[in-house]
């Protein structure tokens, strides 16, 4: 019993291990991991690892076909027979019971089977290989995907750790306020409203540090699901918020060349039309004939006693068959009409869903560039306001304790600083989040 506890105890504390595996990534490392071990990458993996076992599940229909079997019989009790006795010398009119056949009687055949020509089997190989190239094409389009997520989860991690530590910075910052108004109130150089106005400044940072932790923990949950990770395990961000953004900046990208033809989603398109064509082709090939070929083998065996494997050559009768058959499809009412005219529709709506996926990758294209760009001025925007908003800011934080202004004052700086700075923070993330928009657009990855 005890060492059942002890394995126990061992399985758990394994287990716990696990979970509290701790990673640390920086953002091409984290973006490298999960194209390995997301679990969507991963059932796009396997999703291509089953179509090429399709694609070999229909080259091997037109290979040759082999079946064997063996069968084996043994009359327990043999039927009984009757003939005329007078076959044997009997008396006219009357029947003798016989027995015919032998006790025992064993069958050996091997039949092979080739198909000669099929025009369903010429389409379908075809269709296998389409349907491994959209696989693969799935998968390319799953890891663009992929990438995009955990760039976005990244940066929505570094943003909810800078927010945090400019709030607790913020709060010292009121906290050291709030002492020296204290004081000043204590000495009557400030007034009691001075003093609630600073109360209420602190609540609010403190209620906002509260929130901001609580995302940052769903931000860290979901990086963690987009890696494919357990969701308890520690994952160290080794890029800070100023790194990422100098990272994303890239003014080479607004000028790229737009490949339609290239981009993934054409492919997909376009893979799709040649699939519905391959349809078309596979209704039509019913109308025409296929040609099967066939041979087989057979030895026999039969006795009261069966001695199987025994002088082979005199016990056992061989006999072989060969053939040829030939299927024409000569009417169907119709059906197989129907069913190309329904494939040819879906071809036409196919086409159509190609020239609109064209159309909507070239405004993505101008959308995310004009998008990217936006951030990258609103970025240098906000990067100059908060310069401004934190030397009003210091200023105005003097002039108050020299009893220059009012607590109000002081407070609306404070709020416009806070503003600032939260302003800074997600133009850096738009620009992050901008930039790998603009490059799933233009199919850079």
């Amino acid at each position: 019993m005890k060492k059942i506890y002890a394995l126990l105890f061992l399985s758990l504390l394994s287990v716990s291990i696990k979970a509290q595996e701790t990673y640390s990534f920086t953002l091409d490392e984290a973006i490298q991991y999960a194209l390995q071990n997301n679990y969507t990458v991963r059932n796009a993996a396997l999703d291509i690892e089953a179509a090429e076992k399709q694609k070999w599940e229909a080259t091997s229909f037109g290979l040759p076909q082999v079946d064997a079997g063996i069968d084996y019989q043994n009359w327990i009790k043999q039927q009984v027979s009757f003939i005329p006795s007078e076959i044997i010398g009997g008396d006219p009119g009357e029947f003798t019971p016989v027995v015919f056949g032998t006790k025992q009687n064993m069958n050996a055949k091997v039949t092979v089977n080739q198909l000669i020509f099929d025009g369903s089997y010429l389409v379908g190989l075809q269709s296998a290989k389409t349907f491994l190239m959209i696989s693969n094409l799935a998968k390319e389009k799953t890891d663009q995907t992929i990438r995009e997520a955990v760039i976005n989860a990244y940066g929505n991690v570094v943003v909810a750790q800078e927010t945090l530590a400019i709030l607790y910075k913020n709060k010292e910052v009121l906290e050291k306020n709030l002492n020296e108004t204290r004081i000043l109130l204590q000495n009557g150089f400030a007034e009691e409203q001075d003093f609630q106005q600073q109360q209420i400044t602190l609540s609010s940072i403190e209620n906002e540090i509260n929130r901001s932790s609580r995302l940052e923990v769903i931000s860290e949950q979901a990086l963690n699901i987009t890696l494919g990770i357990p969701i308890e395990s520690t994952v160290e961000l080794t890029e800070n918020l100023e790194g990422l953004a100098l990272k994303s900046t890239d003014l080479q990208i607004l000028y790229s060349d737009f490949d339609l033809e290239n981009h993934v989603d054409f492919r997909i398109a376009d893979n799709q039309v040649l699939s519905d064509e391959l349809l078309v082709k596979f209704e039509k090939s019913k109308s025409i004939p296929s040609i099967n070929a066939f041979v087989n083998y057979n030895t026999f065996q039969y006795g009261n006693n069966l001695i199987f494997f025994e002088n082979f050559s005199d016990n056992w009768f061989d006999s072989s068959l060969f053939g040829v058959s030939m299927k024409i499809p000569v009417f169907s009412s119709l059906q197989r009409s129907s069913r190309t005219q329904q494939a040819k529709i879906n071809l036409m709506q196919s086409e159509i869903d190609k020239y609109e996926v064209s159309e909507n990758l070239k405004l993505q294209v101008s959308t995310a560039k004009n998008k990217y760009q936006f951030s990258l001025d609103q970025f240098q925007t906000s990067k100059k306001n908060l310069v401004l908003a934190e030397s009003i800011a210091e200023k105005e934080q003097i002039k108050f304790f020299e009893g220059l202004s009012t607590s109000i004052d002081l407070t609306n700086t404070q709020n416009q600083l806070f503003g600032s700075q939260q302003d800074y923070i997600q133009s850096i993330l738009e620009i992050i989040q901008s930039k790998v928009e603009l490059e799933n657009a233009l199919n850079l990855f």
